[in-house]
């Protein structure tokens, strides 16, 4: 079983819990301007991926199935039966896997800047051999181009800079599975199986996941929608906080508009 990091909860006792995925090379640090508002309504916990921020390094092998297990693991070891879930790129990616794969826990899942597959294998391995290469600091100024929407380093420099920190200080085998298990993951002819409610969310300046891989997971789906952000690229979260914090309040309490 992978084990993987957790925050402590925030947000009254009582309330739903809600659970908070990460993007490939990012920390729970993604959801910081978010998390405070979603937990007024609910128990609120993010995760690391495997080797980044509190995490542990991978040591063998994992799919992005393995990783929606270990969080439904964890949520049932906190005595759920029932969660909400929230996930960012390859966070969102474990969603719809949750979704499968755990039908009976997860009410309602929110898909941000994310889909059903996210871009190409060989780019996926390629990508995985040039961090064992090189490590992950390679990678420092495209993701800074792919991740943040035009004036948004300059909006938030203390967020978007630790972010790049935590990229660069992601442990690069872990990373790289990580894109090895993107490189296998395809959920699009499964996505007709999915009953609970599924929000999927896309920015504007997203040139990785853009809004025909929302549609795809809104028109697949038995309950879907989605909405667009203008102000957001690839990390809607830090992009756009307060609309992003506002779609997902709607959604996550049943206040979503179709």
């Amino acid at each position: 079983m992978i084990e993987l990091a957790y925050t402590e909860p925030i947000g009254p006792s009582g309330a739903p819990l809600l659970i908070l995925g990460p993007s490939l090379g990012t920390s729970t640090i993604l959801w910081e301007s978010v998390a405070t508002t979603l937990a007024t309504s609910h128990r609120v916990v993010a995760w690391d991926l495997p080797g980044h921020g509190a995490s542990t390094p991978a040591t063998v092998p994992f799919s992005v199935a393995d990783l929606a297990d270990a969080v439904a693991a964890a949520v049932r070891d906190r005595g759920a039966d029932s969660v909400r879930y929230a996930g960012v790129s390859l966070g969102g990616a474990v969603g719809l896997e949750l979704l499968l794969r755990h039908p009976a826990l997860v009410e309602r899942g929110a898909i941000l800047c994310s889909g059903a597959v996210i871009g190409e294998a060989a780019a996926w391995r390629e990508r995985a051999a040039r961090v064992r290469a090189e490590s992950t600091s390679a990678l420092i100024i495209a993701s800074a181009q792919r991740w943040f929407a035009p004036g948004s380093v300059a909006a938030h420099p203390d967020l978007t800079g630790r972010l790049l920190h935590a990229l660069q200080d992601a442990d690069d085998e872990s990373y790289a599975r990580c894109c090895e298990a993107l490189a296998e993951y395809d959920v699009r002819a499964r996505l007709h199986e999915i009953d609970a409610p599924v929000l999927a969310i896309w920015g504007e300046h997203d040139q990785v996941t853009p809004e025909s891989s929302a549609r795809e997971i809104a028109d697949g789906v038995r309950d879907g929608r989605t909405a667009g952000v203008a102000s957001a690229s690839h990390l809607a979260p830090v992009d756009a906080p307060a609309e992003i914090s506002a779609l997902l309040d709607d959604f996550l309490n049943e206040r979503s508009r179709r």
